[in-house]
């Protein structure tokens, strides 16, 4: 089934007092019909219930809880990136429940994600949080409390753990390899065709505030938000947004060019400490 055919037709009722109609064509998306009633964003942008609708959910399919506005500010090339408040966005979206039920079920586990890391334990398989980021032995208290002796196993290989901790590239255990430093390291390169200059970067990049693995799709400028922090980093230079920008531009060539493969993976300090 298309996308066309699940989504409902939706429209305005042009009599509703609490939303504001406009009629400039600024729309995050324009539609073909000139004529659809279009509703005013906090931010400013027009959107229509249809458009807002396959956005946020295009957001959502990217693995990303807060809802932005990509529209272009007047007259520059730099995006609104305004948030929209959930409530906002499923009243101008006209939400139906099937429509609501999938967006708070899909933002709930988004959320809980980003400010916890849940793994199973190998040898309960109760589910367990690491609290230190930079340390891959990590102690399951339920095996710890069956056994009557300290029950320590892999972060990343998941296997009963090897050799002497903390440690925070790998234990001893024979196959314990980190997946994601393997693919940053032998995939292969990409061009961002709206960019200035980028012909062969990485297609592959941990993000440089919390280390998710995340690939460019090709298209807009060469900033990307990273679907687990929320931060906004250049995929090409790999410097946080503002400081790219500050001397570049969205679709220039980065100062520093192209960041080189990356052969290690961020830490996420949650506490921003």
């Amino acid at each position: 089934m298309t996308t066309e055919q699940q989504e409902p037709e939706k429209h305005y009722n042009p009599r509703d007092s609490t939303l504001r109609f406009v009629t400039r064509q600024d729309d995050i998306t324009l539609d073909d019909d000139p004529d659809t009633l279009r509703a005013e964003m906090s931010c400013g942008h027009a959107v229509t219930p249809q458009s807002l609708t396959a956005w946020c959910r295009s957001l959502l399919d990217q693995g990303q809880h807060v809802f932005r506005c990509p529209a272009l500010k007047d007259g520059t090339v730099q995006k609104c990136g305004a948030e929209w408040p959930y409530q906002e966005v499923r009243k101008l979206a006209v939400l139906t429940a099937a429509e609501q039920g999938h967006f708070e079920t899909a933002l709930a586990a988004l959320a809980a994600a980003e400010h916890c890391e849940f793994k199973s334990c190998p040898g309960c398989q109760t589910c367990v949080e690491r609290a230190d980021q930079t340390n891959l032995c990590v102690l399951c208290t339920v095996c710890t409390a069956e056994t009557g002796r300290a029950y320590e196993f892999c972060w990343q290989c998941l296997q009963r753990w090897k050799g002497p901790a903390p440690r925070s590239d790998r234990c001893d255990n024979q196959s314990c390899t980190n997946k994601d430093l393997q693919l940053l390291e032998k995939c292969e390169t990409t061009s961002l065709p709206q960019v200035e200059g980028v012909s062969a970067c990485p297609s592959l990049r941990a993000c440089p505030t919390c280390g998710q693995v995340l690939e460019h799709d090709r298209t807009g400028c060469k900033n990307i938000l990273c679907s687990r922090c929320q931060v906004e980093f250049c995929f090409v230079c790999l410097k946080l947004t503002p400081v790219c920008l500050d001397t570049s531009s969205y679709f220039e060539a980065c100062k520093d060019g192209v960041a080189p493969r990356q052969t290690s993976i961020p830490s996420w300090n949650r506490s921003g400490s």
